[in-house]
């Protein structure tokens, strides 16, 4: 679905990424992550199209991302931002319905009625009580709800996360990412996740990309990428890391440093 190859960018002469090459297949959960600086934000605009390339390619169903105009790649990619949603005027249902701008004409019409599409995924949601709320009204973690509901209504066939579980508290940031998997296992998508909490990133992820310093560290399985010496080297700290008792996955604990 995705191929990313030798890619580089700089900003006023400061190299950002450089070298970075990967691919994520159809229906893969793919995470990046690294620290503060690492260049994962500034790889998944270059994935998203907002921002160009210095040089490499990446190529998004086979089609090189600069050949696609707006339109076409908003009904093939969405994007859910760290802070998805302002807090304007607007209802929570009609958020939705702005996600379906790539599929209407210029009169915002479309040939099939996507009402029914609203209601299941304001349902998978937890969204459908608060359908005439306006966004002012709604908490962070409800407004991020929202926006992911905004990115699912455009039934993108790859969705991209900015570090979407920021700003909320952990039971918000468990229920965001169970949802986030269970559409995707549903429907295919595939999901592409900057993410800062490395246990997140090992719970969710099929693989992950590690960079450090705009250098690409490795890809493999959370097995292979969280181990005690490469999060040392990269993070600065050496962790204690366990096997979590249900999922047998790696789980990262710091140790204190008195």
């Amino acid at each position: 679905m995705i191929e990313v190859r030798g890619l580089q960018k700089s900003y006023q002469d400061v190299s950002v990424l450089r070298e970075i090459g990967f691919t994520v297949q159809q229906g893969e959960f793919f995470g990046i992550i690294g620290p503060n600086g690492s260049g994962k934000s500034t790889l998944l605009k270059m994935l998203s199209g907002v921002i160009a390339a210095d040089a490499g390619e990446i190529t998004l169903a086979g089609k090189p991302v600069g050949r696609y105009t707006r339109k076409e790649l908003a009904r093939v990619l969405a994007v859910l931002e760290q802070e998805g949603l302002p807090p304007v005027g607007f209802r929570v249902r009609e958020v939705l319905e702005m996600g379906r701008y790539p599929y209407q004409n210029w009169l915002g019409e479309e040939q099939t009625d996507v009402g029914p599409l609203i209601d299941e995924i304001m349902q998978l949601l937890g969204l459908t009580p608060l359908a005439d709320r306006t966004l002012d009204q709604l908490s962070g973690g409800e407004k991020q709800r929202v926006a992911l509901g905004k990115a699912l209504v455009q039934k993108p066939q790859v969705l991209l996360l900015d570090e979407p579980t920021t700003y909320l508290d952990i039971g918000y940031q468990i229920q965001l990412m169970d949802i986030v998997r269970k559409w995707q296992k549903t429907t295919q998508v595939t999901v592409v996740a900057v993410l800062h909490d490395l246990n997140l990133a090992s719970l969710y992820c099929d693989r992950i990309l590690m960079l450090h310093k705009g250098e690409q560290i490795g890809v493999g399985t959370p097995t292979d990428m969280l181990q005690s010496d490469r999060i040392e080297a990269v993070y600065g700290t050496r962790p204690i890391v366990m096997e979590h008792p249900v999922h047998r996955l790696p789980q990262i604990m710091l140790q204190s440093g008195s």
